[in-house]
């Protein structure tokens, strides 16, 4: 309810209706101006016109006691122009008090910067000019990153700490300095392109809470998650193509000799694999990303998201897919991935890739035989098969044993984790491919990913009788390891 501030208005109200009822003559008398309220409204001279005189004598009788009849007139025009003018003075003031009310007030000056104030705020915003704004941040020390990044640091702890050389390092800054340098503004300088990648490595290889990371870096928590995701994306969309990429016929031929050597199997493009990441319990669809294998082995309920590479005889990944709920079993990610969709069309015509029980049989995939009674022949071939599959699952574990990210739950999004992912298994490739291998205290992860063979576990009648043929060329032709039997 909103209640009025000039309550005086009311008091008079019945006033100004008495004196326009009373006639034009005496409106014309005695006339009051409401148009300016802020100026004093002038009364009028009144004449000694008897209508008026009764009127007025009528309108002050209870206030003004009678006058003596002999100087009558005189006093009546005193008391009422007394009387005018007091009722002028309230209408007055009601106005000015209106008028102080709607006003806006002025506003108080700013004070003058003192010379040190100044020159803070100037050193703040990274100038001198007097018009910038000025702008607190938080000091925060950078002197561990300063000696990390020093050319006096030990190389082995540098190493341990990033999971790579200083060289592998100085590569990777060198390839994404175009894609992550930032320039320096009025407000603060940009972060150096060494120590945007620092923060993004340190974190993919400890897996250090933000916090912490913000602490050992000199840098705020907001800004080491937001560098984390903007160099993992430099490094998808730069590095990927260069570093995990499908071989060319080049490559591959060079790929299936080194297979055929290991294994005696020929046309082997690559092993396959699928692993688990564990992530924290997404808001929806929370049944998608249930792990029941983990969650049973583990007696501790998990979630998970599941990553599929294939990778060359040095460990090498050549393909990856990324992101499908833990739920799915290794076959239905497979069928699910661009790979499939890829050698459904010919792409692999001649070319096997291996896989554990997990995988089906099919045109393009050899696995090992799973029934009862196995013959010698095909124990020997599940060996080879074994001895492409250590590759691998070794490749998986150096993954995972170098980016300690990936062996426990996440705090990052569900929506982000592929491009962390991805960034990973890049990075993964280019210490690989430049023989940064890991300490002898860091090689001790294991995987434990379930195999689970699929209902279907032979899609192709055509790829039954070829695996046929090649485990019998393996025994019958020395190729096949049988010390066992």
């Amino acid at each position: 309810m909103e209640i009025s501030p000039f309550p005086v208005l009311e008091d008079y109200s019945s006033l100004f209706s008495f004196v326009q009822d009373s006639g034009s003559a005496a409106a014309a008398a005695a006339t009051i101006s409401f148009s300016a309220p802020n100026k004093r409204p002038r009364c009028e001279p009144i004449d000694n016109d008897p209508s008026v005189d009764e009127l007025l004598t009528r309108f002050f009788a209870l206030d003004t006691p009678a006058p003596p009849e002999e100087n009558h007139p005189q006093n009546f025009f005193t008391a009422a122009h007394h009387h005018l003018s007091f009722f002028n003075q309230e209408m007055d003031d009601t106005s000015n008090l209106t008028n102080s009310r709607n006003s806006p007030q002025p506003k108080r000056p700013r004070s003058e910067e003192t010379p040190d104030e100044s020159t803070s705020a100037a050193a703040a915003t990274g100038g001198g000019g007097g018009g910038q704004r000025r702008l607190w941040v938080k000091n925060r020390s950078k002197a561990w990153w300063e000696q990390v990044d020093s050319p006096d640091y030990p190389e082995d702890e540098f190493k341990s700490a990033f999971r790579m050389s200083r060289a592998t390092f100085d590569l990777i800054c060198e390839e994404l300095e175009p894609a992550v340098t930032r320039k320096d503004t009025a407000l603060r300088l940009a972060i150096p392109v060494r120590q945007r990648v620092a923060v993004c490595i340190w974190r993919l290889a400890t897996g250090e809470a933000l916090r912490e990371v913000s602490k050992r870096f000199g840098l705020g928590i907001s800004t080491c998650h937001k560098l984390v995701l903007e160099v993992c994306t430099a490094i998808k969309t730069v590095l990927m193509p260069k570093f995990l990429q499908w071989p060319d016929e080049t490559r591959m031929r060079k790929i299936k000799t080194e297979f055929e050597l290991l294994s005696g199997i020929p046309n082997l493009a690559g092993a396959m694999y699928t692993t688990h990441i564990p992530i924290i319990a997404p808001k929806t669809n929370v049944a998608a990303y249930f792990n029941k294998r983990h969650t049973d082995r583990n007696q501790k309920t998990s979630y998970s998201i599941t990553v599929q590479g294939v990778v060359d005889p040095t460990g090498v990944l050549t393909d990856i897919c990324i992101g499908y709920p833990g739920s799915m079993s290794d076959d239905q990610v497979l069928e699910k991935s661009a790979l499939f969709q890829r050698a459904n069309k010919g792409a692999l015509r001649d070319t096997w890739l291996a896989g554990n029980s997990s995988y089906p049989l099919m045109d393009w995939v050899l696995v090992p035989y799973t029934h009862q009674n196995l013959t010698w022949t095909q124990h020997a071939y599940n060996e080879k098969i074994e001895d492409v599959q250590s590759v691998a699952k070794g490749s998986f574990a150096r993954l995972k044993a170098r980016w300690s990210c990936l062996q426990k739950r996440t705090e990052m999004k569900l929506q982000d984790l592929p491009v962390v992912l991805g960034a990973c298994c890049v990075l993964h490739n280019i210490c690989e491919l430049r023989k940064d291998g890991l300490g002898d205290g860091e090689l001790g992860f294991e995987l434990f990913d379930d195999v689970i063979v699929p209902e279907n576990d032979v899609r192709s009648v055509n790829a039954l009788h070829v695996r046929d043929k090649i485990a019998h060329k393996l025994l019958h032709h020395n190729l096949a390891g049988t010390n066992s039997f």
